[in-house]
């Protein structure tokens, strides 16, 4: 009794401190606060006239939301139409337009559309009044008047051509007098700097909020796999976000950063992606509009507007990246400029850890022999040698099996159609002997990864393009282009895609079907049918592969056919290829 009383005390003594702290002292503490903080409210009120609120501002809708029609011109028309600042660096040349300080000319001087040296060169970025409009817009939301748009007209001070040792400057200057400076300079590659400089000359504060949007008309003409990811593509505080383009056309996408990130549109091998200032919390979206103009845009704009007082300057640093996705370019980008992540820019897949140092396996080796085919050859070797220890316990026991085949005769005598018996007696015969009836299969399996992350490799990225071997190959990221259906060519007629059935296919088909011939024949007539159309069936299949895809297999088919043969011998296993060959095509006599 006594315990709970002292209990009751305690707890009434407790209530009454709580009570008179919060009454004596946080309560006084907390009004004082409250009123402080409406007085700043008063006084910023009375300095602002018709001034846009802050937070309005910040919440102010980014340009090409508005479905605004556009009248399509041809692409020389649009270019010519407007006042422009040449851009003209090693890698890019292009212009600026003035109208809105766009970056919508842009074409690449290393790459061409075809592996004709002719061909036009690739053009990334086309005016928005074109029927494949595309481009880069960065700007500010604010009240009307205030603040440059997309209809403003910049004037250029002093220098007029861009390149990666001169950059320019773009002035404009607002109703009131306040001066906005645009300084644009490039690196002799792909990234654009964009430092934008405000001083405020009028009598009022300015409040204004940055924003960036990479619009786009058109998805890619060429068509998309699923190992490759094509569409609006960002990082906002270390988290990739990737939309498709049929996606954002279903429903808009929206995503928030606290202080980093950066966001854009990316294809196959060509990217353009906006990094806004560091520290700046942003909210990106990756919408598509059907109305008017339709667009695809990915946009960005920044949480909280920007109040710069009367007199006084505020400067804005962004950054543009737009062009090739040369893997050691993009992560030295990332690396130089802090900027998070910016190497999944390139679809590395779930497994980059296998696929990256792939890559860099074979562009080291390409390097050295100044080839890509000579490259996939011998990352070829280099993996052989690495999977040596595994494959020779498999080829070991592949070779025993070999001499277990007068066993497996006498078992098959013994049990005639009893298939049960037989499956029971075979499974006993395979513990005792130690002997692993499915080692032939590991050899292949084995290849699945190397040969999913070899052709992630060829597939996305840009240093495969247009590469070429030797002889009819000319870009090892291509199907090989001749055909058997036309005789190679000799035939003037081109089959459909599914008869594109080329040399290197058929030859790797044959070295495929020469390593299974070197194997035991399974004794079970199901595995048995599927040994037997395996290679007819992944012939066909990989016909429409890249090249370089179908060299690499074929190739590792005959290392792994002499890899057999020598350790067969070594165990003193007769090589029975040309057996199983002969038996494959003889008679077999009919049951009564």
């Amino acid at each position: 009794m006594e315990k709970n009383r002292n209990y009751y005390i305690a707890i009434v003594f407790s209530v009454l401190i709580v009570f008179v702290w919060q009454f004596f002292y946080m309560g006084p503490k907390m009004e004082a606060e409250r009123q402080r903080e409406a007085a700043q409210q008063a006084e910023l009120a009375k300095t602002k006239k018709a001034e846009q609120p802050a937070a309005d501002i910040a919440a102010a809708p980014v340009p090409g939301m508005d479905g605004a029609a556009v009248a399509v011109i041809n692409r020389d028309q649009a270019l010519a139409e407007v006042p422009r600042v040449t851009i003209d660096t090693p890698a890019l040349t292009g212009s600026i337009n003035l109208i809105g300080a766009r970056l919508d000319d842009l074409k690449l001087k290393n790459y061409r559309e075809t592996i004709d040296k002719t061909s036009p060169i690739i053009t990334l970025f086309s005016p928005g009044n074109t029927k494949d409009g595309y481009f880069v817009e960065l700007g500010f939301t604010g009240a009307a008047g205030s603040v440059p748009n997309s209809k403003t007209q910049w004037s250029v001070e002093g220098n007029s051509k861009l390149t990666a040792d001169t950059p320019v400057t773009l002035v404009y200057t607002n109703e009131a007098g306040s001066v906005f400076t645009r300084k644009i300079s490039v690196d002799k590659d792909y990234m654009f700097t964009v430092e934008d400089s405000v001083k405020n000359s009028s009598a009022q504060p300015l409040a204004l909020a940055p924003y960036g949007r990479v619009v786009r008309y058109n998805q890619p003409t060429h068509a998309s796999a699923w190992v490759l990811h094509e569409g609006y593509i960002g990082v906002m505080d270390g988290n990739l976000k990737e939309e498709t383009f049929a996606d954002a056309s279903e429903e808009p996408f929206k995503f928030e950063a606290t202080n980093a990130g950066w966001l854009g549109i990316t294809d196959k091998y060509w990217a353009a992606a906006i990094v806004p200032q560091p520290g700046a919390a942003f909210t990106s979206n990756f919408s598509h509009v059907t109305k008017g103009q339709p667009l695809f845009q990915a946009d960005y704009r920044t949480n909280a507007a920007d109040t710069i007082a009367a007199g006084e300057s505020k400067s804005f640093k962004t950054l543009v990246f737009a062009g090739a996705k040369q893997v050691p370019l993009v992560e030295a980008y990332g690396e130089k400029n802090g900027i998070e992540s910016f190497d999944k820019l390139i679809d590395w897949g779930w497994f980059y850890f296998f696929t990256k140092p792939m890559f860099y396996l074979m562009d080291w080796l390409f390097r050295y022999f100044g080839n890509f085919g000579l490259a996939i050859l011998g990352t070829t070797v280099i993996v052989k040698l690495l999977f040596f220890p595994i494959a020779n316990r498999q080829y070991a026991s592949m070779a025993k099996m070999k001499t277990l085949q007068p066993k497996m005769e006498e078992l098959k005598a013994k049990f005639g159609d009893d298939r049960m018996g037989l499956q029971t007696a075979m499974m006993q015969l395979y513990k005792e002997e130690k002997v692993n009836p499915l080692a032939g299969c590991w050899p292949i399996l084995l290849q699945i990864p190397v040969f999913f992350a070899l052709y992630k490799v060829i597939y996305v990225t840009i240093e495969m393009r247009h590469a070429p071997f030797f002889g009819w190959i000319q870009d090892l990221s291509a199907p090989d282009p001749t055909t058997l259906f036309n005789l190679f060519g000799l035939i003037p007629w081109d089959p459909p895609q599914a008869l594109m059935l080329g040399v290197w296919p058929i030859i790797m088909g044959i070295t495929m079907f020469v390593q299974m011939r070197m194997n035991p024949t399974p004794p079970d007539p199901t595995q048995a049918m599927i040994f037997n159309w395996m290679p007819l069936i992944f012939t066909f299949m990989l016909g429409s592969f890249p090249a370089g895809l179908v060299i690499y297999w074929a190739w590792n088919n005959t290392l792994s056919v002499l890899q057999q043969g020598i350790i067969m011998k070594r165990h003193g296993v007769k090589i029975e290829l040309f057996d199983n060959l002969k038996n494959l095509f003889k008679r077999k006599p009919s049951s009564a």
